[in-house]
């Protein structure tokens, strides 16, 4: 029957050093004792028998363990200053493994019948011999468990021995009190997944930097080869043994490399198990790296860490995959807690091990198929407006006129006539307009006119769809520059990221009733990578089922299933990687491009113009004022861009057809007059004076021009932060700017 040794390290706190675990061993013929200290202990202030001087010394990631020479079977006295203990050593016990093949992991909370699996699984596909298991419980945290253990263990008919490894210290830096080392703390699972208290150097992923020394001084030095696996990761069945490869490697190690898996769904009423794991992420990067070493065949000065062995360069023909169970790992009321659901595909090796060796039939991802794409179709924005009035029509006359069929417009507390000249447009066929449902819904304004827009036909029967804001033009670069000529220049593609250029106010102050796509011709440079916004795009899609939600800058909820489906380009026809299908909203400067289409942004306009924007507010970000850390970020005058002038013939000949409807221009200049007479309020303050003073000041217009040179931290902590003698340098030399971090601006 399987032989459970239960173990403790030997643990000690002397003021600024923790000693960890002490062990006793034979070395070149002579009794030495190694001290295992914990990370952060200063072993300078640690005294030995009285002064007995280290025979070698090694630090893992800080943690210092060293040996020295000390007669067989006694006491080791240690002292800190006027802190003085004696130690008894633990004799190293090597024979228990020595010959075998045997499996090194750390028990983060699993039950028995896990670990008694995964050992069993092991035992019959590897031929692993016994575990050394480090048990992160507290003392009393599962009482027994080593006899739980062996129950299960007997069960299964496993017959091999396992050290169950534990320690009476928190195992923290010598600072920290008990309390402040919580038990089972989880790596992290995902970003806001899990509420985790902050990890102890014990309890987080590393645990103890010498941990792995500590297992080898004690048990494992003479095994035949150690695998450092954890109790939730399996070989894949079929595997080639991965103690034989390291015996046979190179240099004794090979590398392994640990892939996440994940159920898609545990049976209500069940907890999960090995066969529930069917499903691994389709855009994860890289892996868990862990090791198995051959201890006679590695360097001598090798060192056991965590993740790799320091000193001895693995075999890198024989790296091998093995997967980690993290519904296992983070025990959690739903999958979603512990991964997006999102990122989820079925993986047919993992389904082959659950029914063929688990015999256990898993919960499969529901069938999915894409909707079919209509050889022809209507193409749809959706949008939301607040006293935008003015600036209505061309941009309604703009995308009409390259190809747009549809425009669904939300508004809320307009006061400028734009829901009014909506209303109209709407009863002559040219948009739809909706009160925005946002104070019902709980939303931001932008958010809720999106989840409504979701059932309204306009948008479930557009073959493309895209939402865009009215100070948003697209740009379209190739043939006539209409959508038409976009689509066949990416025939493929059912996603079209279309990159922002950041448009600034050219230096105009003062509103004019003209087009604003005539008026402001300078931008950012296409090589724009801060502020963080200068590269936000907005996607144009196919209405096929991809996803199941509209998002401001893309759509949002994406069916796993269907991730293959996706062709996502960028505005140079160039596909965007699986990285950002479920959340990019930004391009970088391997997937920004603009040879296609880009998105003219014109986010400030005239400095008059801007002033009702602040006045108006944030759609999306109500809560932000949009002062002059927002106009610094946004307006960017560094080079001209005259690329969509030649696609304005098209826009002025809409624009002048509907202006020939009296109700339509009357409408209009309404919302002109209201547009001026708000300027003029605004600029009888004492406040928006000294604002609008500020905008159209020389230190702005020049920041304008120096983007590409400031640092992210600028943009972040506002124009203030710019010394006066940096205005002075050359526009186009080369040379940077920036400041410490900063926490962003409410502005």
């Amino acid at each position: 029957m399987s032989q459970i040794v239960e173990r403790r390290m030997t643990g000690v706190r002397l003021g600024a050093v923790t000693v960890l675990d002490a062990v006793q061993d034979v070395i070149e013929g002579a009794s030495c004792v190694t001290l295992f200290l914990a990370a952060g202990s200063d072993i300078s202030r640690l005294e030995v028998n009285h002064g007995a001087e280290a025979i070698s010394q090694i630090s893992v990631g800080g943690a210092v363990s060293a040996t020295y020479a000390v007669p067989p079977n006694d006491l080791v006295t240690l002292q800190v200053n006027d802190a003085k203990t004696e130690i008894a050593p633990v004799a190293a016990e090597h024979r228990l493994f020595e010959g075998r093949n045997i499996l090194a992991a750390v028990r983060n909370g699993e039950d028995a019948a896990t670990v008694a699996a995964w050992l069993r699984y092991h035992v019959e596909t590897q031929d692993a011999q016994g575990a050394v298991i480090v048990d992160r419980a507290r003392s009393g945290a599962q009482p027994r468990f080593a006899e739980t253990l062996d129950r299960a263990l007997a069960e299964r008919g496993v017959d091999c021995p396992v050290v169950l490894m534990s320690s009476d210290l928190p195992l923290g830096k010598p600072d920290m009190p008990p309390e402040a080392h919580p038990f089972n703390v989880p790596e992290a699972p995902g970003k806001d997944r899990m509420k985790v208290p902050p990890p102890s150097p014990w309890d987080a992923p590393l645990g103890v930097m010498s941990l792995y020394e500590i297992l080898r001084a004690r048990f494992l030095g003479d095994a035949r080869a150690v695998a450092n696996l954890d109790v939730h990761d399996l070989l894949p069945s079929g595997a080639p043994n991965i103690f034989d490869s390291a015996v046979e490697a190179n240099g004794g190690v090979i590398a392994l490399v640990g892939r996440h898996c994940y159920p898609w769904r545990v049976r209500k009423g069940e907890g999960p198990r090995f066969g529930d794991h069917i499903c691994v992420q389709f855009d994860a990067q890289g892996g868990r790296q862990r090791w198995c070493i051959a201890p006679a065949k590695a360097p001598k000065n090798a060192i056991w860490r965590l993740i790799r062995i320091g000193n001895a360069p693995p075999d890198r023909s024989r790296t091998q995959l093995f997967y980690r169970h993290m519904a296992l790992r983070h025990p959690a009321p739903s999958i979603s807690k512990i991964v997006p659901k999102t990122s989820l595909i079925e993986h047919p090796p993992l389904i082959t091990m659950a029914e063929q060796y688990w015999s256990h039939k898993p919960v499969r991802m529901p069938e999915l198929a894409p909707d079919p794409v209509p050889e022809k179709g209507r193409r749809a924005i959706v949008t939301t407006m607040k006293n935008e009035g003015p600036f209505i029509l061309e941009w309604l006359a703009y995308h009409r006129a390259i190809g747009f069929d549809d425009v669904l417009v939300y508004t809320n507390d307009c006061t400028d006539g734009t829901d009014t000249m909506l209303d109209l447009l709407q009863a002559k066929g040219l948009v739809q307009h909706r009160d925005n449902p946002f104070r019902d819904s709980g939303l931001k304004p932008q958010h809720a006119a999106l989840q409504a827009s979701e059932d309204e036909p306009v948008i479930r029967n557009a073959k493309w769809a895209t939402c865009i804001d009215v100070d948003e033009f697209i740009n379209i670069k190739t043939g006539d520059g209409t959508l038409d000529a976009l689509f066949d220049a990416v025939p493929d593609a059912n996603m079209i990221a279309m990159t922002w250029r950041l448009f600034g106010n050219g230096d105009v102050h003062e509103y004019a009733d003209c087009p604003i796509t005539e008026q402001f011709q300078r931008c950012a440079p296409e090589f724009a990578r801060k502020p963080h916004q200068a590269w936000g795009f907005k996607t144009l899609f196919q209405n096929i089922g991809l996803f199941k939600k509209l998002g401001v800058h893309r759509p949002k909820g994406l069916n796993p299933q269907l991730w293959e489906e996706i062709n996502w380009v960028n505005g140079s026809g160039q596909p965007l990687p699986r990285e950002m299908y479920r959340n990019g909203w930004r391009s970088t400067t391997d997937t920004y491009g603009y040879d296609l289409v880009q998105l003219n942004h014109y986010a400030v306009r005239s400095a008059e113009s801007f002033l009702v924007k602040r006045d108006r507010g944030r759609v999306n970000h109500v809560d932000r004022d949009q002062g002059l850390a927002y106009w610094f970020r946004m307006n960017n005058n560094a080079e001209e861009d005259r690329s969509i002038q030649p696609r304005l013939a098209m826009m002025r000949n809409e624009l002048d057809r509907l202006l020939s409807d009296p109700e339509i221009r009357a409408a209009h200049d309404a919302a002109v007059r209201a547009h001026r007479d708000k300027i003029a309020a605004l600029k009888a303050t004492e406040s928006y004076a000294a604002f609008y003073a500020e905008l159209t000041g020389d230190r702005l217009q020049k920041l304008s021009r120096l983007h590409r040179h400031f640092g992210s931290n600028v943009f972040l902590a506002g124009p203030g932060v710019v010394p006066d003698e940096v205005l002075l340098r050359d526009p186009d030399g080369d040379w940077f700017f920036t400041v410490d971090e900063v926490e962003e601006t409410a502005h």
